[in-house]
């Protein structure tokens, strides 16, 4: 063998490891495909399925497992699965759960993702699905049947940001033996907790007498915090019911990449103190938007008259003055004005950026077209063109002056 072969199979077979007890603030990132077994034995009793031990790369590494461990924690969930996006967390509960003949309920007001998944893969599948009534416990009632096996809950509504009577939608669903899964990016483990909707768990991370079954939250939003990474997470608290899921989302080859969970590891131990800044900014926000004529109607959880503010207040606030409603709102622009002022008025800001998603640094703005997002216009909402805001971490004064510049160029008072 030349020393030039030698030198290579050294440089991959090379004796030296790293003594034991290193400690810092960030836990170290392990990226693997392969994972060595010391003996053929040892391969053969390991078990990645209770994170006992290590097997592939795929079924999780010491920095997955860690960050399934934190968000578990945070959400008051007792396992956690990740995958790489938001939406792959909806539809990994959707085919974990549902088979052929079942029938999923979603909110009328659900992200539009979710029900674009029961309009197609889901139905090609043989499952069908009903929209309810966000604001109705009676009407999500009424059309649970004997096949519906899912109920998606979402406390606000995507981009309406209607609340709802989330303990009453969770008791119908107890009450009738169907699992209710939550879409909880908004609340992100910290404006409530999904698994304790009462605070009557005896200890943090014990399940409490009302608790949804499923959690899914989109951690491309808080959890990251940079707008730079798409990951989803599944907690549950049902052993079984983790279970399902998990060999659902092994079979489905579902990973994320190490680093990515390196990054919502590092975001993680200041996701409060983010999340409050956010919230503090939009209400300010909120609160100069709902003095100006141009406003028809205000949709913000934490604001009285907004609809479900009373939802919010039993779930989120049950000491005055201490709940978090998150940095998103929308405001319904009076109906006099155009789709095309409007798509105007969001071109001409300079700070808000035009883009989807939430939680990252910079503020952003989208228009929608409401009407073409529901079965029918709801009795709750003013008629007009609806614009959704997403407050970033700049300078509350320096963001009203960009919406006042905005306002008066494009959209000036009546």
């Amino acid at each position: 063998m030349s020393p030039t072969q030698r030198d290579i199979t050294s440089l991959i077979h090379h004796p030296y490891t790293p003594p034991d007890g290193f400690a810092a603030p960030q836990l170290g990132v392990f990226k693997a495909s392969t994972v060595y077994f010391p003996t053929v034995a040892d391969m053969r009793q390991r078990e990645w399925k209770d994170k006992s031990a290590y097997t592939y790369g795929l079924h999780g590494t010491p920095t997955t497992y860690s960050l399934e461990e934190r968000l578990s924690s945070l959400e008051g969930g007792a396992q956690c699965v990740l995958v790489p996006s938001g939406l792959a967390a909806l539809a990994t509960v959707a085919l974990a759960v549902l088979h052929s003949g079942d029938e999923v309920l979603l909110p009328d007001n659900a992200y539009g993702p979710n029900k674009a998944l029961a309009e197609g893969e889901l139905r090609h599948y043989g499952i069908t699905h009903q929209l309810y009534d966000p604001m109705s416990p009676q009407d999500l009632a009424s059309k649970i049947s004997p096949r519906t096996r899912l109920v998606w809950l979402e406390a606000p509504g995507s981009v309406s940001m209607e609340f709802p009577d989330l303990a009453e939608m969770v008791r119908v669903c107890q009450a009738r033996g169907v699992l209710c899964a939550l879409d909880n990016t908004w609340g992100a483990g910290l404006a409530f907790k999904p698994f304790d909707l009462l605070g009557d768990a005896p200890a943090p991370g014990e399940r409490g007498s009302l608790a949804v079954d499923i959690s899914a939250h989109a951690l491309t939003k808080y959890p990251s915090g940079g707008g730079d990474v798409l990951m989803g997470s599944i907690i549950t608290h049902d052993p079984g019911l983790h279970m399902t899921i998990k060999l659902c989302h092994m079979r489905l080859g579902l990973g994320v990449a190490a680093n990515d969970a390196e990054t919502v590891l590092r975001s993680l131990p200041s996701i409060a103190l983010r999340y409050k800044a956010h919230d503090q900014t939009a209400r300010a926000l909120a609160a100069w938007w709902q003095a100006q004529p141009q406003c028809a109607q205000l949709l913000h959880p934490a604001f009285e008259g907004s609809p479900g503010h009373v939802h919010w207040r039993s779930v989120c606030e049950r000491t005055p003055g201490t709940g978090l409603a998150a940095g998103l709102f929308s405001v319904m622009i009076d109906a006099r004005y155009s789709q095309a002022q409007v798509d105007a008025f969001c071109d001409h800001l300079k700070l808000f950026k035009i883009g989807y998603s939430w939680g990252g640094p910079v503020s952003l703005v989208v228009p929608y077209d409401l009407g073409a997002m529901r079965q029918g216009w709801p009795a709750h909402l003013k008629r007009g063109t609806l614009v959704r805001f997403s407050t970033g971490l700049e300078s509350v004064d320096d963001l009203i002056l960009d919406l006042n510049q905005a306002l008066q160029a494009h959209l000036p008072g009546l």
